[in-house]
């Protein structure tokens, strides 16, 4: 598997994870962060292009998978903003409490396998009356959707590296201590529903 995860994953995951519906909630998201940030789960910086330069002091870059900084290689060369990488799991994150402004996750908590250690590190990290931007996939509210959800995750996530269909980011967001002050949810088009019920918005640590 190690080949696959490496060289075949970190392909097929930006392939999903940059069609037309999911660029635009990109663009929806990115230009909010503002000061220090931490982007968690950077993949290949498919993000970068986004920020904005003159709100931006710099990017940490969280991104464990080699494959996927390869991937980054490019974007980063392109890049308005200086990146530094960090390239421990989202369960660890070697920064100092209260120090980041802004933390960014787009498509990356459906695959964190610790997601409560991992929201933890978040919340630490962050200031008080700092942000969480987030743009997720997962739990549909429709009852017919998500039981599919629930039969196919098992299989799914063990080819989709982690990727868990039936999450419900809100719910994740609350629990571990964060204000959610704005969100959008919606299905996108010309995807199969099972994976395409997107959640967007911002969330406050309450410190």
């Amino acid at each position: 598997m190690r080949f696959y995860d490496e060289k075949v994953l970190p392909h097929l995951i930006n392939k999903a994870c940059t069609i037309g519906p999911i660029m635009k909630l990109r663009q929806q998201i990115v230009p909010r962060a503002r000061g220090v940030v931490l982007e968690i789960g950077m993949g290949s910086g498919v993000n970068l292009p986004y920020y904005r330069p003159e709100q931006v002091d710099f990017v940490w870059g969280l991104e464990p998978s080699q494959g996927m900084r390869e991937k980054a290689r490019s974007n980063l060369q392109k890049s308005p903003v200086e990146v530094r990488w960090l390239d421990l799991p989202g369960e660890q994150i070697p920064l100092d409490d209260n120090s980041v402004d802004t933390v960014l996750i787009t498509y990356t908590l459906c695959t964190i396998p610790d997601w409560q250690a991992a929201l933890q590190q978040m919340h630490r990290v962050l200031k008080p009356g700092g942000l969480l931007l987030f743009c997720e996939h997962g739990r549909a509210p429709d009852h017919g959707v998500s039981k599919w959800q629930d039969r196919i995750t098992p299989v799914w996530k063990t080819f989709a590296g982690g990727c868990h269909l039936n999450r419900n980011t809100l719910d994740m967001l609350t629990a571990m201590g964060f204000e959610v002050r704005e969100v959008e949810q919606l299905y996108i088009r010309n995807t199969p529903k099972i994976a395409g019920y997107m959640y967007y918005g911002e969330a406050v640590p309450l410190k």
